[in-house]
């Protein structure tokens, strides 16, 4: 339960920046959350009310004019749609909670407005499936005492489409064996509880990294003075495998463009949508379809499945 003393019932208490903090992390630990998630909340709320406090204006005086105003500042960054679109998100749920306690009567975010995001499409870039083989032979050609961990951490993304959140909050309890599969186990996005299968490749990329990383507690992966990674290093680690990759697209490349890679393999080689889904942990089977960038391959279209099934009942 969240302490009453947090509860800013009047104009001004979330006026500093300490108290905003206090309060941001009391509604954070009242929400059933992975920590991704958790965390992107905490950055979205931390810079609205930064925009606040450098305008002088009190979050719980805010209008929906206040939130165009900062909207269409991010986008002047320029910033894309969707990510203005989720930084909103996060605020309006942070307002919601705030109605909820009646410290404001009305949540301005809801009246503000708000990007229009094509949920067919994703402005992350994608890579083919050979693309994805030279990132891997980049990361297994490369020397060093951080070899062995960027391996594993490559392989990881591209063979089970990991985000960069989950990958990174793996801790070493978390990979175990179950039902004769070698499996990792993670919190996901909404805070559900997930596992997953290594592939043999996986598997043996882990193993290698392990036998230097050593048993134990803590982080799976990890710095030369035992911090976790975090998902910055990750992309930073991409970029620089795909420039060595000769990958034309590198310094736009994500930990996310493996995952949507991942999605359209699996599509491609065809695994059914509701198995890609379940293994991308995707409450909506659109985003899987949006993730999915061959999806309008003409070869795929079902027409020609229709046309051979009725050939085959109809021989000539």
């Amino acid at each position: 339960m969240i302490s009453m003393s947090l509860v800013p019932h009047q104009p001004g208490a979330l006026g500093t920046p300490g108290a905003a903090a206090e309060f941001t992390e009391a509604w954070l630990a009242n929400r059933r959350l992975s920590e991704h998630t958790r965390a992107a909340y905490r950055r979205d709320v931390a810079s609205w009310l930064a925009w606040c406090h450098d305008r002088g204006l009190d979050p719980l005086r805010a209008s929906f004019l206040d939130v165009n105003a900062y909207a269409r500042g991010l986008e002047a960054r320029p910033m894309a749609a969707a990510t203005v679109a989720r930084k909103l998100s996060g605020v309006s749920s942070w307002y919601d909670f705030l109605v909820k306690l009646n410290a404001v009567a009305t949540n301005p975010v809801g009246g503000a407005d708000r990007p229009h995001v094509d949920r067919d499409h994703s402005s992350t870039v994608g890579l083919t499936p050979q693309e994805v083989d030279a990132l891997l032979s980049a990361a297994e050609q490369a020397q060093g005492p951080t070899a062995v961990r960027h391996r594993a951490v490559l392989v990881l993304l591209a063979d089970l489409g990991l985000r960069v959140g989950e990958l990174v909050s793996l801790d070493l309890a978390d990979v175990s064996w179950e039902r004769g599969h070698r499996t990792v186990r993670f919190v996901g996005k909404g805070g559900r509880a997930r596992r997953r299968a290594l592939t043999p490749g996986a598997a043996l990329a882990l193993d290698e990294y392990l036998r230097l990383r050593g048993s134990g507690e803590g982080p799976l992966f990890v710095t030369a003075t035992g911090a976790r990674i975090d998902r910055h290093a990750v992309f930073r680690l991409v970029r620089r495998l795909a420039k060595q990759a000769g990958i034309a697209a590198a310094d736009r490349l994500s930990p996310h463009s493996l995952r949507h890679s991942f999605a359209t393999s699996a599509r491609a080689e065809g695994v059914p949508l509701e198995d890609v889904q379940d293994a991308m942990g995707h409450a909506d089977p659109r985003t899987t379809r949006r993730y999915d960038r061959d999806r309008f391959n003409l070869d795929r279209d079902p027409a020609y499945t229709i046309a051979a099934a009725r050939a085959r009942r109809n021989p000539a």
